[in-house]
């Protein structure tokens, strides 16, 4: 079975940056169509990124979209997201999603396998 696991989350002052990695084991990253989403307290879980089995397709947020970068590495089974120019709202924990098939790559149902997530804070 698939397992994921999130790191590099971290305390940084807004508009500072970070990168975090979700590490993939129990199969094939190649095989799986990846994503990050984040929740901050009392808000739903909400999409942030996602890139296609090859890389070649990634989508935003348009919250995120010109300041994170979403990218995998499938030969090291991992998959990354740098955060760039962060702002407070950017606060939340970040969960890696990984999904098998029949991928709407904006909805947290498409996601088989989850992280048990990192926690992001940015500073005002």
């Amino acid at each position: 079975q698939v397992q994921l696991v999130e790191s590099g989350g971290g305390l940084v002052q807004a508009g500072g940056s970070l990168r975090l990695s979700c590490a993939a084991s129990g199969g094939a990253l190649s095989s799986l169509a990846m994503g990050w989403f984040r929740q901050a307290p009392g808000k739903e879980r909400e999409f942030v990124a996602a890139i296609s089995k090859s890389g070649d397709y990634t989508y935003y947020a348009d919250s995120v979209k010109g300041r994170f970068t979403i990218s995998r590495d499938n030969a090291k089974n991992t998959m990354y997201l740098q955060m760039n120019s962060l702002k407070p709202e950017d606060t939340a924990v970040y969960y890696c999603a990984a999904s098998r098939s029949s991928w709407t790559y904006n909805s947290k149902w498409s996601y088989d396998y989850w992280g048990q997530g990192t926690q992001v804070t940015v500073s005002s």
